[in-house]
This record gives structure tokens, sequence and C-alpha cells, in this order.
């Protein structure tokens, strides 16, 4: 019996690992072919070689695959990515982006042990939406000077980049422009002959091809090693000084890092049926591949989502899919290295130019604008920090504006009077009633429903009883303990009795912890407003017999 359960756990095993090894075989090799030319293209644009490209694709993406929590990730460099290391290996050098690559590692790998994964859905969406946006913008400019052939110094910040483009028109060469475009138009109208083959790719070849039957003057990628990666040492310190100039790029690289793969992770969850992704074990996964692919002369990777959706379209459910992505690009390297040395870079900035239109969330921006003026303008003003100066001051400015405008629209207290008709039972004096205010509150109460009552006071002089009807408050917090104190002072100020009907349980015990409900009174507690009417006004109407406050256990 033994043996046959063994037998049983086996074979559940094999056929959960390879029983979809056709699919597999398949999404893995088209993601290699889409890959390839991302590859060469996101590292040129990172300001490394283009080797360093291909090596991150293979180590990490084997890694992770292996790792990390999804089982239909595909790893390696991307463009979010790119824009951030253009500027670390400006400053500081590749051997240095090497330390800080394996540092963000370990921070991603802190964050996966320390299960705080799932704190990526908390990044509000116009937020995200920004700092794409912004990047498509940055990777679009950044590619103009291989666009039109410039070869130029690269410029660290966006804008003096974008002027020494523009004013170097001297320099232009049409022949690289010409086969930019042939790759920019293969790209974007090949999905009408065929899917099968990716549109990159062909351009890639056609561009090249081309460059080479007519030797064309155009500057290429130069040539890469026919030979797999290899483990080699990497530069260290042996003193804290640089860790702490390291420091800031590896959090920018850890918190990117992060950000990209589970949001590329959450896009794969939704177009398959199979195993969801677990978030503290992607972070553990991406965090080990940025640890290792440095020793391999790779640069910091992350989930891509492009890669990602075609591995998932063409097939792929296991992680046996990202392994044979990695095995056959290094299959590719091993076979047609002397051939990339042809590649112009004219032709990778066409893929990245189009690779970057795409990447704007054009729905997002008219969703953000037919919804709400405010959200629209976190958008934009995370996608213009993002530009001007860099994508982690931008996550930042952006979760503090959108934090402020949390708190302003939880502060704007939701408040609605109800009619005498309706807030009083039959039998109430007109004179009487006329003191007696009744308003509903829902939602939480925040710090800033204070200077509401304190309008309300100032407005209607003669009320001398305020009934708030609190039943659709669900929770207070400390502020709001504050606030509603705050309230009970100004309404004493004026001769103003407070009263409270229908306390959550949560809330009334809230308020007996804080003292506040002994301030207030019990007596001005009840469970309903006619309760509290009749309080008001025993001898006008017929009272039901009920004691004011429903006490509730903890």
């Amino acid at each position: 019996m033994t043996v046959a359960n063994s037998f049983m756990g086996l074979r559940f095993w094999f056929d959960r690992t390879f029983g979809h090894w056709r699919g597999d075989l398949t999404g893995g090799l088209t993601a290699a072919v889409v890959a390839l030319p991302l590859a060469l293209a996101f590292a040129v644009a990172s300001g490394v070689e283009p080797k360093a490209g291909l090596y991150t694709a293979i180590v990490a993406g084997i890694v992770a695959a292996v790792f990390g929590g999804s089982p239909v990730q595909i790893t390696g460099p991307t463009g979010a990515m790119a824009v951030v290391l253009i500027g670390i290996v400006t400053k500081y050098g590749i051997e240095k982006v090497w330390i800080a690559g394996v540092m963000a590692g370990i921070i991603q790998v802190a964050l996966g042990v320390a299960k705080l994964g799932r704190l990526v859905k908390f990044i509000p969406y116009p937020v995200t939406a920004g700092f794409t946006n912004g990047i498509a913008v940055i990777i679009f400019c950044g590619q103009l000077n291989n666009f039109f052939g410039l070869q130029l110094p690269r410029s660290e910040h966006f804008l003096p980049g974008i002027w020494q483009t523009f004013t170097h028109w001297e320099g232009l060469n049409w022949e690289a422009v010409g086969l930019a475009t042939v790759v920019i138009l293969t790209k974007l109208f090949w999905t009408r002959i065929t899917t099968a083959i990716p549109g990159s790719l062909v351009g890639l070849v056609l561009a090249t091809a081309i460059a080479s039957f007519f030797h064309l003057d155009v500057p290429t990628i130069g040539s890469i090693p026919q030979s797999l990666p290899m483990p080699q040492g990497i530069p260290h310190g042996n003193d804290f000084r640089l860790i702490r100039e390291l420091i800031n790029p590896a959090l920018a690289l850890a918190a990117l890092g992060s950000i990209e793969s589970l949001l590329s992770a959450v896009v794969a969850d939704g177009m398959t049926v199979s195993e969801k992704h677990n978030s503290d074990r992607e972070l553990i996964g991406q965090g080990l591949a940025n640890i290792i692919v440095p020793f391999f002369g790779g640069i910091p990777a992350t989930g891509a989502i492009a890669r990602t959706a075609v591995n998932v379209r063409s097939g792929g459910k296991t992680r046996l899919s990202g392994v044979i992505h990695g095995v056959a690009l290094a299959i590719i390297v091993l076979t047609l290295a002397p051939l990339a040395a042809q590649v112009p870079l004219a032709a990778l900035a066409g893929i990245l130019m189009v690779t970057s239109v795409r990447m704007i969330e054009w729905e997002a921006i008219g969703l953000l604008m037919r919804a709400t003026y405010s959200d629209f303008g976190v958008m934009m003003l995370t996608w213009m920090v993002t530009i001007l100066f860099d994508l982690v001051l931008a996550v930042e400015v952006g979760l503090i504006a959108a934090g402020a405008l949390f708190i302003k629209r939880m502060s704007e207290l939701n408040l609605t009077k109800i009619p005498e008709t309706e807030a009083f039972p039959p039998g109430v004096p007109l004179e009487l009633s006329k003191q007696i205010a009744v308003y509903r509150v829902d939602g939480p109460v925040f710090f800033g429903a204070a200077e509401r009552f304190v309008t309300f006071l100032r407005d209607e002089p003669e009320v001398k009883y305020l009934i708030l009807r609190m039943r659709f408050v669900p929770n207070m917090d400390t502020t709001g303990i504050v606030a509603l104190e705050d309230i009970y002072r100004d309404l004493k100020r004026h001769d103003c009795r407070l009263l409270l009907t229908g306390l959550q349980p949560e809330v009334q015990n809230l308020l007996e912890r804080t003292g506040l409900l002994d301030k207030i009174g019990k007596e001005n507690c009840f469970e309903t407003t006619d309760a509290a009417v009749c309080a008001l006004t025993p001898t006008a109407i017929s009272c039901p017999l009920s004691p004011p406050l429903v006490t509730h256990s903890e």
C-alpha cells in the first residue's frame, strides 16, 4: 500500500510538472523568439553591452521560473528597468550596478520572507498608470539618437538628452532612419500576415539583411561571444561606504523589480485558469534571480508582462515553460551569436519605439479623464515626475498625492439631513421640531468632520438638539474620536445638545474605552432615532418603553 501511494504521489508530481509539456514547449520557444530582440534592445537602452541582456534573459529566466511564485512568468530585461539602469550605469558604472543588483535581490528576498508581497495591491491605479506612461515616454525619447544614427554620449537626464539630440542635426544618418522605419512598419503590419512569428524578430532580421547586403554605414551592436554565460567574480567593497553609496540605487531597483514582477503575475493570473501566483514566493524568486545574475555578467531583471502573455497564449502552463525559454535563448546564443554583430542599433530603436508607444495606457488615460479630475491629476503628476526626475521619486510623489486625496475624500463626511416628515414620529410640537436637527452619517468618521459641524451651527443657530444617526458608521479611528469630541465641545459651547443613535458595537466599544461616551453621556445615546426624539418630548407623544442605550458585549 505504501509503495502504491508513493507511486501515485510520484505520478501526480510528474503529471503536474510535465503533463503540459507540449504547451510548455510551444510557449517557452515562442517566448524565447520574442525575448531575443527585446533582450538585445533593452540592454542597449540600459547602457550596457547587448550580451548582458541575453545573459540576463537566460539566467534570470531560468532561476525565477524555478523559484518564483508564478507558474507562467517570463523574467528578463524590461523597459521599466532599463529606464532606472541607464541613470545608474551612467553615474556609477557597470561594476557597481552588479553590486547594486545583488543588494536589490537581497532586499526582494527579505520582502518575500516578511510576506509583504501583497502590498503592491495597495498602490493606487493612477500611480501605476502614471509611471508606466512616463517610462514609455523615456524609452521612446531615449532611442532618438539610435533612430537618427547619431553617435552621441549618453545623457543621464531627460531634458538635456532631448536638447542634445535636436542640436546635432548635422550628424543625421538617413540610412539609419530608413532601417528604423522598416522595422517600425514591419512590427506594425506583420500581424496582418501572421502571428506565428513575432514582427519584431522579422523586422530585426530584415533590417540586418538590408544593412549587410547594401553595406550601409550605420552603427551596429557589435560582437556577442558565442558562449554561454559563465560564473565570474564581481567587485566588492571592504567598508560600509560602498553600501551606503549604492543603497538608494538598490532600493530603486528592488522597488521597481518587485512592483513590475507582481503586476505581471497578476496579469498572468487573469489569462490562465491554472495555479495562481504566490506574491511572497514571487518576490523570493525574483530576488534570487537578481542575486545570481550579476555573477554571470547580467543586469537586474523583472517579470516581463508582454513575454509572459506570449507564453500563456502559446500554451505555457507550468514553470517548465520559463525554463525552456531560458534554454532556448542559450542555444540561440551558441549558434547565432556571430550574426548579432551585424544588427543595426537603428533596428533596435525601431523595436523599442513601437514597444514604448504600446506601453502607454491609452485606455487608462481616457478612463481617468472620464472619472474624476483628481485621479487624473495624480496620474499626470506621477507621469511628469517620472519623465523629469526619476521613477522612484515619481512613485513616492504619486503615493503621497494619492494618500492626500484619499484623506481629503474620507474627511468630507457624508452628512444627509433627514426631513422633518421622516425624522420625527407624529405628535412632536412644531416649536420643538424646529429646534431638533437629525442627520444621517454615512461612512467612517475622520478628522475633517469637525469643521462641517461648526459650519452647520453657524447656518442653523436656532437648533438646540442635534441627533446623529450613526448606524452606517462601521468604524472610527483616533482622529475620528478627536473630531467627535471637538463636535461635542462646539455644540456644548453653542448650548446645543448632542444625541447619538444606532451606534455599531465597534464604535460604541471604542467610545467607551476612550471615555468619550461618558463625556457625551450614555443618557444621550439611543438605539433608534424615534427613541431619542421621544426622550426630548416625553409628554407630547407616546414613547416605547426601551432603555436609551443598548449595551454591546466586547
